[in-house]
């Protein structure tokens, strides 16, 4: 039978896949989405389009600061 896995998400919005019958790791949720590994991964290709930390995202579309005037 194959393994079920399941889509987890943590606090910077990037995703795992992890077998549904193990707990979680500290730290991630589930997303909302299982199935097979193929499946999951097919998933994460599809909705998971920039791979970078919320953190690094917010950071990349904060204005920069500086010298506008000078």
């Amino acid at each position: 039978m194959p393994t079920t896995y399941q889509v987890l998400v943590n606090h910077e919005e990037q995703y795992a896949l992890y077998p549904a019958a193990r707990e979680l790791p500290d730290g991630w949720t589930p997303a909302g989405f299982s199935g097979t590994e193929d499946e999951c991964a097919a998933h994460l290709d599809a909705h998971w389009t920039d791979t970078r930390p919320r953190s690094v995202r917010a950071a990349a579309a904060a204005p920069v600061r500086g010298d506008e005037g000078a």
